[in-house]
């Protein structure tokens, strides 16, 4: 089975565009992987004192905490052992070849030689 790793930014863009990523991803037989710094990044946007973001941002973010509650048993939370998010995905990536990297950031894509998941068309996932 393909393992998948999702960043941040492909998290709330999936939900910003209304992407069953669980359903989507799995159907692609994939297990998904979420970086405990991604779920502590959300909480981070999600807490309107803890950082100044659009209240949509806010929102999005809360919702993808409500979703991640709720789906808790379809994924598995990883330690990257980086403080740094893109750069322990970066890491993980160049250990593991075979591993999808779910992201929008151009850093981690051109970093990394791994398969790619990308959002295609607004609507679909796509491995490249």
């Amino acid at each position: 089975m393909k393992k998948a790793v999702l960043d941040t930014n492909f998290i709330l863009t999936c939900i910003k565009n209304k992407i069953d990523f669980f359903e989507e991803l799995e159907f692609m037989g994939c297990k998904i992987l979420i970086p405990k710094q991604v779920i502590s990044e959300l909480n981070k946007i999600a807490n309107p004192v803890m950082i100044k973001k659009k209240l949509s941002e806010r929102e999005l973010a809360s919702l993808a905490l409500k979703i991640l509650e709720h789906e808790k048993n379809r994924f598995e939370v990883i330690e990257l052992g980086s403080k740094y998010v893109d750069k322990g995905i970066i890491k993980l990536a160049r250990e593991n070849r075979d591993l999808l990297i779910a992201t929008l950031d151009r850093e981690i894509k051109t970093s990394v030689k791994n398969p790619k998941i990308l959002i295609r068309g607004k609507k679909k996932l796509e491995i490249i």
